[in-house]
């Protein structure tokens, strides 16, 4: 790989100086998308994308051109998933791992899984997911799934204490 040029890098004008001899293959890109707002999926540009992952809700990418040739360049892909799939993850992400991310940085973590389950991604490959914003940045979404587990509590510090003592 050393030298190799990308099309897809504006950082580095098409020469990736991270092409040495510390990485002998380019990483595959994956790009996940919400289903209501899928224009690499679609061919074009979504004109009313709807999706409860408002920090993906693009349906016109402005470096289109660059997401499509690092996923050709890596042999990567697109692939789509739906509300609930996005859903799932964040829940399973917070239930599991503690990690309360936002609905949007649950998509790469839902493909993964899903792409893992049927074989897509190879086993033993190592998966990288950026999860970036917090849960909380929908708040609506993130109330809306807690259902009967939100809990009002007087904003005192022996209050929000017993709230978390009594629940572990």
């Amino acid at each position: 790989m050393r030298g190799r040029l990308t099309e897809a890098c504006t950082f580095c004008e098409g020469h990736c100086r991270y092409a040495s001899a510390l990485v002998d293959r380019r990483p595959r890109m994956v790009g996940y998308q919400a289903a209501g707002s899928a224009p690499f999926l679609r061919g074009g540009p979504v004109a009313e994308p709807e999706t409860v992952a408002t920090a993906i809700r693009i349906g016109n990418p402005q470096s289109w051109q660059q997401a499509q040739a690092v996923s050709r360049e890596s042999e990567g892909w697109f692939d789509e998933l739906t509300d609930e799939e996005i859903l799932t993850a964040q829940r399973t992400l917070a239930a599991r791992e503690g990690v309360f991310c936002e609905p949007a940085s649950a998509a790469s973590v839902a493909g993964a899984m899903r792409d893992i389950r049927s074989g897509r991604i190879p086993e033993g490959s190592t998966v990288v997911c950026t999860l970036t914003g917090h849960g909380l940045k929908d708040p609506d979404v993130a109330i809306s799934q807690a259902g009967d587990a939100v809990q009002t509590v007087d904003a005192e510090y022996e209050a929000v204490q017993r709230a978390i003592v009594d629940r572990l």
